[in-house]
């Protein structure tokens, strides 16, 4: 049963990492179709994580009433129509509406399962559940590199999003008829023993934890930043500061997601050992953290071609910031498991969304104020870095300023 749970889970959540990523690839093709701007392509391949934003919210009242597997399996099929949409655009606003659609679609992939994981596993499998979930969804991040650049010349890019709206549908019938039905019954029995209260009263409790906001601060401007660069400007850096090829600058996102999903693997597989031996969430981010703003600088300023291995150490600096969000979300009350998970999830990915489209903005800024093209990319660069800095100084004195926690102290 614990397998089948996990599997009807991990399809949908493959083609979620997959859809968010496979932008950094096709982007050549659409700049060469549309005659995007870098401006036009942020917000287009950002309009993914704005749908998946503005979804979150509702979702937890969704999830925590109606339950993972009618909650996953309806938004699914959003997605399937998004990725149709997608591939007959005829014009920039179509891909946009398509490209947002799949967002909303998507919105639960994660957030779906970690709720019915609460259900169905003890709580100090959490984390692990975690890990092994963003495995299989790198591996749809990897399938969205090379192979996806392989089949390009032969297919089109049209033809790859027909193909995932297919897998989309698939999915969506996994899900729903791949699921055992106790956790829904469980969902509306909490419903039902909190009848009069507003559903959306739990996320004042969640909203108005300190704890939320100050994990919540470093998870929108780092966190959010890297996936930022993950699911589009990696793909135009490599291409046109680095100045490898089509084929390299997949070959170097292979290797990128390949790291990320190894990553993953050795945080399963290591986790409850961390949690064990009470390392501290905190200090374990912050590290992380100052890893990743190292490593974007070398990005930044490195200016020969070995340039791309600061990528790489850029993705398995990340890795570890995926415990976060189960870390907050387990603080509060199982009542609120829905709720807390897609709050944190909002900041998230509202975060990417604004990160995402505004790099592109100011590299057209940048442009237009004299700089030549990789330079643009790299003040872009420097001032992303820079913001982040800031947070982590919030971030310290926030920490030194509260009182130390338990690992699982329950809120609310």
């Amino acid at each position: 049963m614990a397998a089948q749970v996990f599997a009807s889970f991990a399809l949908a959540y493959l083609m979620s990492y997959a859809l968010r990523a496979v932008n950094a690839v096709v982007a050549p093709a659409l700049i060469a179709e549309f005659g995007l701007t870098n401006a036009q392509l942020g917000s287009l391949t950002s309009a993914y994580f704005l749908g998946f934003a503005l979804l979150q919210l509702p979702l937890g009242v969704w999830l925590d009433r109606y339950g993972s597997r009618r909650t996953h399996a309806v938004l699914l099929l959003i997605a399937t129509a998004g990725a149709a949409v997608y591939a007959s655009a005829a014009s920039v606003e179509a891909l946009w509406i398509g490209r947002a659609l799949i967002g909303v679609g998507v919105a639960g992939a994660l957030m779906a399962a970690l709720k019915a994981y609460r259900f169905w596993f003890p709580e100090a499998r959490q984390q692990q559940l975690v890990a092994w979930m963003l495995v299989a969804g790198s591996s749809g991040a990897l399938a969205s590199t090379v192979p996806v650049e392989m089949l390009l010349p032969i297919v089109g890019w049209r033809t790859v999003f027909w193909g995932c709206a297919a897998i989309l549908a698939l999915a969506a019938a996994a899900v729903y008829f791949g699921l055992p039905r106790d956790e829904e019954r469980n969902s509306a029995a909490l419903v039902a023993s909190r009848k009069g209260q507003s559903v959306w009263a739990g996320y004042r409790v969640v909203f108005g934890a300190s704890r939320f906001w100050r994990f919540g601060i470093v998870s929108v401007m780092v966190h959010s930043g890297f996936i930022a660069l993950q699911s589009l400007w990696a793909g135009p850096w490599l291409n046109q500061v680095v100045g490898l090829s089509t084929g390299q600058t997949a070959q170097v996102l292979f290797a990128f997601n390949l790291v990320l999903m190894a990553g993953f693997m050795v945080l399963g597989a290591v986790v409850a050992r961390v949690q064990a031996a009470g390392w501290r969430i905190e200090w374990i981010m912050l590290g992380c953290c100052l890893v990743m703003v190292i490593s974007q600088l070398g990005i930044a300023l490195q200016t020969s071609s070995s340039a791309w291995v600061w990528w790489l150490v850029l993705a398995a600096a990340s890795v570890p910031l995926t415990m976060v969000q189960t870390h907050v979300s387990t603080t509060f009350d199982v009542q609120y498991t829905g709720r807390a998970f897609t709050a944190y999830n909002l900041l998230l990915f509202a975060g990417i969304f604004v990160e995402q489209w505004l790099f592109g903005v100011m590299i057209d800024v940048f442009k237009r104020g004299g700089a030549e093209g990789p330079e643009a990319f790299r003040l872009a660069m420097v001032w992303f870095v820079a913001a982040q800095a800031a947070v982590l100084v919030v971030f310290v004195v926030w920490t030194r300023l509260e009182k130390p926690s338990a690992v699982l102290q329950k809120v609310g």
